[in-house]
C-alpha cells in the first residue's frame, strides 16, 4: 500500500529495495507499458507517501501565518520549531536556532555570501573550487565583484576528478577570508575530504562554507564532528519537498551582516516562509526514521533518538548504494567505446557517491540520455550546473556528460536494466 514501508513480522531484517518502493508513489510510473527507472536523484529525488500527506495535512488543518493568536496560527507555528529540531537531528546540529529555511541552496548561498561580503575588506580573499556547482562559487564571485575581493580557484586532478589538495594549499594565505566547497561533486560524484579541507581553512583563519546538496541524500552529515562553519542543502534532493537549509554556526551566524526588513524576527530567513514545504521535511525525516528503524537498529550512541534512527537509516542506504554502484561501474567499464569520468578504482563512500558521469565515443550526451529516455530510464545531461568541471574536463563543446544517479529505492534489477539498454544502444552500427 503507498504510504506504509512493508513491514516484518518482528524485528529488524535485510533490507530490499522492494520493502520500501511502495512508499513512493512516483516509483509505479510506466514507460510504454515498462517500469521507469529513475536515475534522476541528482536533479531532485522521488518523494515518499508520507511527505506529500504532510503537505496536505498542512493545507488541511494549519495553513495560517505565523505569530498569530489564533489555532491554525499557533499549530503552524508548533510545526514550524518541530521541523526546524529534526532538521538540526539530521544535521548533528547542537541547536535548533542553528537551523534556518529558504528558497534554495542557491538563494541562500547569495544570501549568506552578502552578509559575509559585507564584513570583509577590499583585497580578502574567498577560495572556490572547480569541481563545484556555481551555486557555491558565482555568489562568491558575485560579492567579490562589489566588494573588491579576490577570489581564488582550487584544481583538480582530471584524470579521476578528485580535488587537488596540493593546489589546495598553494591558494591559501594569510588574507584568505572563506573557503568554500562542495561536500561532493553533483556531476561526477567525487566526495571530498570535508574534515581535512575545514582544518586547512580554520589555521589560516578562514569560515569552511560547505555545499551538501548532493552528498545529503547518500551519507550521515555531522556538522559538529565536521566542525563547518556553514553548511547549506536542499531537502528536495534528499527525499523532501523543495526547501532550503542552512546550518550555521550560532556565534558565527548572530555576528554577521544581515540584510532582512526591521520588524523580521528572523535574520536569515526573510519573508514569509515555506510553511507546507517544512511540513513536508518532517513527513520525510518520518520516513528516514522509520527506515532505520526497522532495517538498522540504532547502536548505542549520544544524541537523540531521532538522530540515531537516522543514523541508522543512513548506514542502510550507504551499504545498498554501495553494492548498487558497484555493480554499475563494472557493468559500464565492460562495455566498449564508453568512458567513466570520475573515481573509478574505489567504490567506497568515502570516495564517491553512486553518480556516475559517463560519454560514450558516438553518441552525444542529449542523444544518449534522449534515447534511454525512450526506453523508460530517466538520467540527465549537461553539465549540470558544474560548468567550471566539464569546461576543465573538455566536454562542455559536446554537450557535457550523461549522468546516472543511484539513490537507495533503486534496485539491482534497474542497474542490470539500464546496462543492456546502455551496451545496446552504442553497439556498432
Amino acid at each position: 500500500m503507498p504510504g506504509a514501508i512493508v513491514r516484518p513480522p518482528s524485528g529488524p531484517r535485510a533490507f530490499e529495495p522492494d520493502l520500501i518502493r511502495p512508499e513512493f508513489p512516483a516509483l509505479s510510473l510506466e514507460v510504454d507499458g515498462r517500469p521507469a527507472v529513475f536515475l534522476d536523484g541528482p536533479g531532485g529525488t522521488q518523494v515518499p507517501q508520507r511527505t506529500i500527506d504532510a503537505i496536505g495535512r498542512y493545507y488541511r488543518e494549519s495553513n495560517a501565518n505565523d505569530g498569530g493568536a489564533f489555532l491554525t496560527s499557533e499549530r503552524s507555528d508548533a510545526m514550524v520549531a518541530e521541523a526546524r529540531a529534526a532538521v538540526a537531528d539530521f544535521l548533528g546540529a547542537a541547536s535548533p536556532r542553528e537551523v534556518k529555511f529558504g528558497q534554495n541552496m542557491t538563494s541562500l548561498t547569495f544570501h549568506v555570501a552578502r552578509s559575509i561580503g559585507a564584513s570583509l575588506r577590499p583585497g580578502d580573499e574567498v577560495v572556490v573550487t572547480v569541481l563545484d556547482h556555481e551555486a557555491n562559487v558565482s555568489p562568491w564571485q558575485a560579492v567579490a565583484a562589489d566588494r573588491d575581493l579576490v577570489v581564488r580557484t582550487v584544481d583538480i586532478h582530471p584524470d579521476d576528478c578528485t580535488l587537488d589538495l596540493d593546489d589546495l594549499e598553494r591558494q591559501l594565505g594569510p588574507r584568505t577570508r572563506v573557503v568554500a566547497v562542495g561536500y561532493a561533486s553533483n556531476a561526477v560524484g567525487t566526495v571530498n575530504p570535508i574534515p581535512a579541507i575545514v582544518q586547512r581553512a580554520h589555521a589560516v583563519g578562514a569560515l569552511a562554507y560547505v555545499d551538501a546538496v548532493h552528498y545529503a541524500p547518500h551519507g550521515l552529515i555531522d556538522v559538529a564532528a565536521l566542525d563547518v562553519d556553514l553548511l547549506v542543502t536542499s531537502a528536495y534532493k534528499w527525499y523532501g519537498p523543495h526547501l532550503g537549509i542552512l546550518y550555521g554556526k550560532e556565534a558565527i551566524l548572530d555576528r554577521l551582516p544581515a540584510y532582512k526588513v526591521r520588524p523580521a524576527h528572523d535574520r536569515f530567513e526573510t519573508g514569509t516562509q515555506d510553511f507546507e514545504a517544512m511540513a513536508g521535511v518532517l513527513g520525510t525525516l518520518d520516513y528516514l526514521q522509520e527506515l532505520g528503524r526497522r532495517f538498522g537498529p540504532a547502536s548505542p550512541g549520544t544524541g537523540s533518538s531521532r538522530r540515531q534512527e537516522l543514523a541508522a537509516a543512513f548506514r542502510v542506504v550507504t551499504a545498498h548504494e554501495e553494492r548498487l554502484v558497484a555493480r554499475l561501474l563494472s557493468g559500464l567499464a565492460a562495455i566498449e567505446g564508453l568512458r567513466i569520468w570520475g573515481v573509478t578504482d574505489s567504490t567506497s563512500s568515502t570516495a564517491r557517491t553512486p553518480t556516475v558521469a559517463l560519454t560514450v565515443a558516438d553518441r552525444s550526451p542529449r542523444e544518449l540520455a534522449a534515447a534511454l529516455g525512450r526506453a523508460g530510464i530517466f538520467v540527465w545531461d549537461g553539465d549540470f550546473y558544474a560548468r567550471a568541471l566539464i569546461e576543465r574536463l573538455g566536454l562542455l563543446e559536446a554537450g557535457g556528460v550523461v549522468r546516472l544517479g543511484l539513490v537507495h529505492y533503486n534496485t539491482m534489477a534497474e542497474v542490470d536494466r539500464v546496462l543492456g539498454e546502455i551496451e545496446s544502444l552504442i553497439a556498432p552500427r
